[in-house]
């Protein structure tokens, strides 16, 4: 005779529910929590190579902006000039445009910007580049004008003189007398920087200009122009003295976002999508 296979039977105590085994269900959930947790990480990280592409599409228009900005304002450099306004306000656009004026100056006021150093193109362009600079220290002297053809009384950075001809008791053979034309470039008050000192009025030793605070020092108008370098006389402070640059290094951005987008772009493709079926 056949015998059937032999059965345990287990007896559960009144009370005790049976249920089925989770374990395989388990796995099935901690799969699913991984891929979505994968997904979500994929997700992510793609925000770096789209947001490094965002930003160096953003330099791009700066770049553009930054080359009008420069081209407009060689444009006003080089203009021809003009009579200074009669109206203060027409200056508020006029910055470093050229301008002549017909006058006298007031020495016994001079105002000295310092510490400075010479604008001098060549000199720049020589130690370009060079550890050690041939540069001195001066100062901008800054002298009333009394403008005869308009009646009032501006500001002129009459230009740079080394530390040692500050005193103008070093440079009397310098200090214009009598009706003078000059040409200057227009210049806007400026706000203090971060790390830069305060005026000092009393001591006379100005670190940025404060157009309001040297007209009330000087009883002249807020108005200051550069004067340019064919005023310098013998012996006087050598004019010119208007730096005309734009730091313009949103190539070098582009290059750099650009580049860390195709990067990031790279590795991300290399990570997610390599080894995906159909890709």
């Amino acid at each position: 005779k056949g015998s059937w296979p032999h059965v345990s039977v287990v007896k559960l105590s009144p009370g005790v529910a049976w249920r089925p085994s989770r374990c395989g269900s388990s796995a099935a959930e901690a799969s699913a929590t991984k891929a979505e947790d994968d997904s979500f990480l994929q997700w992510v990280l793609l925000l770096i190579p789209v947001t490094a592409f965002g930003l160096g599409t953003w330099q791009v228009q700066r770049r553009k902006w930054k080359l009008n900005l420069i081209a407009e304002l060689e444009s006003r450099v080089l203009a021809e000039p003009v009579p200074l306004p009669a109206d203060p306000m027409e200056l508020k656009n006029m910055e470093y445009r050229p301008v002549k004026v017909k006058g006298c100056f007031d020495h016994s006021k001079e105002l000295y910007m310092m510490p400075r150093t010479m604008v001098d193109p060549a000199r720049e362009a020589w130690e370009a580049g060079r550890i050690s600079s041939s540069t001195q220290s001066g100062a901008y002297v800054v002298t009333p004008f009394h403008c005869t053809d308009l009646g009032t009384t501006i500001l002129v950075n009459r230009g740079f003189v080394p530390r040692k001809k500050v005193n103008p008791e070093t440079r009397q053979k310098g200090q214009i007398e009598g009706e003078v034309d000059l040409i200057g470039m227009v210049r806007l008050t400026e706000t203090r920087q971060p790390f830069v000192p305060e005026n000092n009025p009393e001591g006379n030793h100005w670190y940025y200009r404060d157009l309001e605070a040297m007209a009330r020092i000087t009883g002249a108008e807020p108005i200051f122009i550069d004067a340019n370098f064919q005023s310098t006389v013998p012996g006087g402070p050598i004019g010119g003295q208007t730096r005309v640059t734009l730091r313009n290094e949103h190539l070098q951005y582009i290059v750099t976002w650009y580049g860390l987008s195709a990067a990031t772009s790279y590795l991300w493709f290399k990570k997610f999508l390599r080894g995906t079926p159909g890709v």
